[in-house]
């Protein structure tokens, strides 16, 4: 089969032919059609990821959707599915090929109503984004949402999902003007700039303009200088929800704002969910985006133009999700 792949840490990923995976005790083989290239993607073939360095060559991909080719009982032949995978991660393959080997237990089967390419372009991110607020957060109906990094797909997702769950009020930070936008259209009532050269107090104020009040909620993919100014603002209770590092791996937190306030800061992976967690947030993911609550934009681009696709995700500026074909033309 065709498959994208990786044979050096640091490189693009180049189309190469590679041996179809084999249905083994757990699992189903998938025909794939719509695969995301997510920043873990681009990570973890860096080899700096706290994964180790990946065996190589390997086919990346952490997630997928397609069809069932070589199924069970419980999901047939035809059957159309999201996975999961550990690619990069651990030994083996990923998504980005024309086949994969899923675990059955982890496979989540897809509503009619949301497309394949809609369904991998909102993936793990629109999980991380639910499960943050839902779970981490314990975010409760009325409360006021920021949401940093807002025009990426866990911040957009961030900011309807906030919508859907009740917020009085979300308010989005970004860096670019085109990330601006995307948090806009995804329902922001307030955008603020993140700027270069921001300090802590100067982002902070900013900040504070758009608000109406303390912040209950964070959502923070960024740390550094923009997860310190939203700390100043945090409520009584406050909780603010750290899922990534993309704009530094060093905050400064006062001790007295978090105590006095008995806010707290809250780190996030998608690696301590567990398979009924992921299945469930998923699932429910899915249904808000049948009923129209949920989208992210996405481009779709065809296997033979990984290349380029991978460049464009890995810059790490673009508000529009990747999205590879593996059968496209």
């Amino acid at each position: 089969m065709r498959a994208a792949t990786v044979h050096a840490c640091g490189e693009p990923p180049v189309v190469s032919e590679r041996p179809r995976p084999r249905q083994a005790a757990g699992q189903v083989v998938v025909s794939v059609t719509a695969a995301p290239i997510t920043p873990l993607d681009v990570l973890c073939a860096t080899g700096v990821s706290y994964f180790g360095v990946p065996a190589l060559p390997y086919v990346p991909g952490v997630q997928g959707v397609g069809v069932v080719a070589e199924g069970t009982l419980s999901a047939p032949e035809g059957t159309r599915v999201w996975f999961p995978t550990t690619a990069g991660m651990r030994p083996g393959d990923g998504s980005m090929a024309h086949y994969c080997a899923a675990s059955e237990e982890e496979l989540v089967h897809l509503p009619d109503g949301v497309s394949d390419e809609q369904a991998a372009a909102l993936g793990l991110s629109a999980v991380a984004a639910w499960m943050a607020l839902t779970w981490r957060a314990g975010l409760r109906s009325g409360e006021q949402v920021l949401v940093l990094g807002a025009g990426g797909v866990v911040g957009q997702v961030a900011v309807q999902a906030a919508r859907l769950l009740g917020a009085r009020r979300v308010v989005a930070a970004c860096r670019s003007a085109a990330a601006r936008a995307a948090a806009e259209r995804a329902g922001a009532d307030a955008v603020v700039a993140i700027e270069d050269g921001d300090d802590a107090a100067a982002l902070s104020a900013r900040l504070a303009a758009a608000c109406d009040g303390g912040i209950d909620v964070v959502v923070d993919p960024l740390f550094g200088v923009p997860a310190a100014a939203a700390a100043r603002l945090l409520s009584r209770g406050g909780r603010l929800v750290n899922l990534g590092g993309s704009a530094a791996e060093n905050a400064t937190f006062d001790s007295s704002t978090l105590r006095s306030r008995s806010a707290a800061v809250l780190g996030y992976t998608n690696n301590d969910l567990t398979n009924d967690q992921r299945r469930t947030a998923f699932a429910e993911v899915m249904g808000h985006a049948v009923a129209g609550g949920l989208s992210v934009a996405f481009d779709a681009a065809p296997l033979d133009g990984i290349h380029a696709a991978w460049a464009k995700q890995s810059g790490g500026t673009s508000s529009r999700r990747v999205v590879v074909r593996p059968w496209a033309g």
